[in-house]
C-alpha cells in the first residue's frame, strides 16, 4: 500500500477549505473499513485515505506549518499502515461505563497475543503490536495492530483470549476492500 507522501499534504488553510467534501469521502471509506467483533471490539483497517486524514486533521488543529513537523506527522501515521503483505489496522476497545472499561482493560491484558485474522484456508495470522501499548496492569484502549496475511484476503477476524473467544466473518465487501490493499 502506497505511503502518504509529503506532496499529498496541503496546508492547513487549503485542507479546510476542501474538508468537507474529503471527510465525507474518506467516512465513507472507513465504513468499509470498520469491523467490529463482539460488543467491545473494533478494528479499523488503514489505508493511504485514512491516514492522510489523521495527518491532515492533526495539521489542521495544530495549525502546524514546519516542514519538519509536518514530515513527523507523515511519518508517524505512516506506521500505520502495513507494509507488503500486511494489512494495518486501528483496534478500539469501546466500553462507555469507566468501571467496566478499568476492569476489562486488566483482565484483558493479554488480547493483542490472542487477536487473528482467519485466511481462506483456515489458517490464523496473528496480530503484530508494539508492546509499548500494553503495560504492567492494564492494556490501553486503543492498540495499532499489524497482520501478515502474504496475498491471502482475510475471511475473518477472531480472538481466542479465554474471556473473549469470538469470531467474525467478514462482509464481502470488507474481503474484497483489504484484497485490494494487498495488491
Amino acid at each position: 500500500m502506497r505511503k502518504v507522501q509529503r506532496a499529498d499534504v496541503v496546508d492547513y488553510q487549503t485542507y479546510n477549505d476542501r474538508r468537507d467534501a474529503f471527510r465525507q469521502r474518506v467516512l465513507a471509506e472507513k465504513d468499509k473499513r470498520r469491523i467490529h467483533l463482539g460488543e467491545h471490539l473494533t478494528f479499523l483497517f488503514e489505508c493511504t485515505d485514512t491516514i492522510l486524514y489523521q495527518v491532515q486533521e492533526m495539521t489542521r488543529l495544530e495549525q502546524i506549518v514546519r516542514e519538519a513537523d509536518i514530515q513527523h506527522e507523515i511519518d508517524t501515521y505512516n506506521q500505520l499502515l502495513g507494509g507488503p503483505g500486511e494489512l494495518g489496522c486501528t483496534l478500539l476497545i469501546e466500553i462507555d461505563d469507566a468501571k467496566e472499561r478499568t476492569e476489562k482493560l486488566r483482565a484483558w491484558l493479554e488480547l493483542p497475543a490472542h487477536l487473528y485474522l482467519k485466511l481462506p484456508d483456515g489458517t490464523r495470522s496473528p496480530a503484530l503490536w508494539d508492546p509499548a501499548q500494553v503495560g504492567d496492569t492494564r492494556l490501553s484502549s486503543v492498540q495499532y495492530l499489524k497482520f501478515r496475511v502474504g496475498s491471502q484476503a482475510p475471511v475473518a477476524i477472531g480472538s481466542s483470549h479465554p474471556q473473549l473467544q469470538l469470531e467474525s466473518a467478514l462482509s464481502e465487501q470488507q474481503r474484497q476492500t483489504l484484497a485490494a490493499d494487498l495488491l
